[in-house]
């Protein structure tokens, strides 16, 4: 375990976000038009992409690596080597392959701490992780669906109202069962 996060934690985690992306997209939907610029925000891009260099750093400095090892001083070289060209070279869309790295981050403490457990409920925030893993891999390798996802959400008051409850709902049912199962 890297992380040694309970699934109550992790339960908690999850669904405290999908509540507080559920209310904000409900209670302001003027918010889709922000929504709408954030894909080509370089400073959004900016400080994603720090915070994905950082847990990645403490993630090659920390985790045992096996027969891997020998490589850890050449990926802590190269990874903000990598950091520093993307920032330089990576115009378009930075913000959304920066958000799509840090969905796949950070689906692995959710993975983590629903492994091996019972409960059949754990498979909420199991289905939440994959999501984001397959979000993650479509916004960092095609960037420009997430602009066409946010656009189609936002062409109706409605549309966006109802995906926005549809995740306040399903982060209320994870919060639910991670105060009285986990």
């Amino acid at each position: 375990m890297i992380y040694h996060l309970s699934l109550h934690t992790a339960g908690i985690i999850a669904g405290a976000f999908l509540v507080l992306i559920g209310l904000l997209g409900l209670l302001k939907p003027h918010f889709a038009s922000v929504m709408q610029r954030f894909p080509r925000s370089r400073v959004a891009g900016v400080v994603l992409l720090t915070i994905c260099l950082v847990w990645t750093f403490w993630l090659l400095a920390t985790i045992q690596m096996g027969e891997f090892s020998a490589f850890r001083r050449p990926l802590l070289i190269a990874l903000p080597i990598g950091y520093g060209l993307a920032l330089r070279f990576v115009d378009e869309f930075l913000a959304v392959r920066a958000l799509g790295i840090l969905c796949l981050l950070a689906a692995e403490p959710l993975l983590d701490a629903a492994f091996l457990r019972y409960e059949r409920s754990r498979l909420l925030v199991t289905v939440f992780a994959y999501l984001l893993i397959i979000a993650g891999l479509f916004w960092v390798a095609i960037p420009y669906v997430l602009r066409d996802q946010i656009n189609w959400s936002a062409r109706t008051v409605f549309r966006w109202r109802c995906l926005h409850a549809a995740a306040l709902i399903y982060g209320c049912v994870i919060l639910t069962f991670a105060f009285t199962q986990y």
